[in-house]
């Protein structure tokens, strides 16, 4: 199932899940546990995300296909232009499509660990676009092809009009749907799709949204991301630091009200960062259905 359809005008909202390889045996254990106990919840697609070392990647395409194929979910594959000729990614495309799979989240990627800028492999790609720009000219239509978009701006790019034009570029390219970099202020993405829109842009974006954990980490996403946690939030979060219980139910609490909100606001759907977790994607997405959201 291409995932470009699921957005059909008129159509139910688009619930999903994201992953990632874990590194070891017990870890790909866990996962595998997480994926089935949320595979009641019907998510519409679920995505594996990609690292930068072969093993890694090979780790995304035994997951997308053990998915597809055991858990019988329609799965999204990361791909990046990390560390990786266009021959090399053409190769993992060829091996993506055979598999059937034909879900493809084109991203430039982040820097390896210890480095502090993205640097182009010789014989690579260095932006996003040129990678949607291949993908496309070697399979055309035959794949569905979703994109990241960054409400608060990239990381590497502050100036926000700026940013949307690069964003508009990925799309041009031949993106079938966006969706976002976590937030955790809904004026963040009704401002940011109001801009993507008077720009040009068409496709559906949908919300990323991760449940906050535990403060410590979430702190160094954003540093790393970008993104901002509002000072309210953060007040309340850091007077409970210390209590990971207490953390983790205020977060589920904030990323639920986030979902009402956005969904009552028109998003198409929301992409849940789980983290390899299952509670409190379940907690969330079952108050949605509780409500007749989802």
């Amino acid at each position: 199932m291409k995932i470009g359809k699921l957005f059909a005008p008129g159509g139910r909202r688009v619930f999903s899940f994201e992953f990632f390889p874990p590194k070891t045996e017990a870890g790909g254990a866990a996962l595998e546990r997480t994926i089935r106990e949320l595979s009641d919840l019907a998510p519409a697609f679920v995505s594996v995300t990609y690292g930068a070392g072969g093993g890694a990647r090979g780790k995304t395409l035994d997951i997308v296909q053990w998915i597809q194929r055991e858990a019988h979910i329609t799965a999204m594959a990361h791909l990046t232009c990390v560390g990786a000729t266009q021959e090399e990614i053409g190769g993992v495309l060829d091996k993506l499509t055979s598999a059937g799979i034909e879900n493809i989240m084109a991203l430039r990627g982040d820097p390896p660990a210890g480095q502090d800028h993205f640097v182009r492999t010789e014989g690579g790609f260095g932006y996003a676009n040129d990678l949607i720009s291949f993908i496309r000219a070697r399979h055309g239509d035959r794949v569905c092809v979703g994109g990241a978009c960054y409400p608060e701006g990239h990381v590497e790019c502050r100036d926000l009009d700026r940013d949307i034009m690069n964003l508009k570029r990925k799309v041009d390219a031949g993106l079938d749907f966006i969706v976002t970099q976590l937030f955790f202020d809904n004026r963040v993405y009704f401002d940011f799709v109001a801009r993507a829109r008077a720009a040009g842009i068409t496709v559906p974006i949908v919300p990323g949204i991760m449940p906050i954990r535990n403060l410590a980490s979430v702190e160094r996403m954003t540093k790393l991301g970008g993104a901002t946690i509002p000072a309210t939030l953060f007040a309340e979060l850091d007077r409970c630091r210390a209590d990971d219980a207490a953390v983790a139910a205020l977060g589920v609490a904030h990323a639920t009200a986030q979902c009402v909100e956005l969904l009552h606001g028109g998003a198409p759907g929301i992409h849940f960062y789980t983290l390899n977790q299952s509670p409190a994607t379940r907690v969330i997405l079952t108050a949605l259905k509780t409500a007749r959201l989802a």
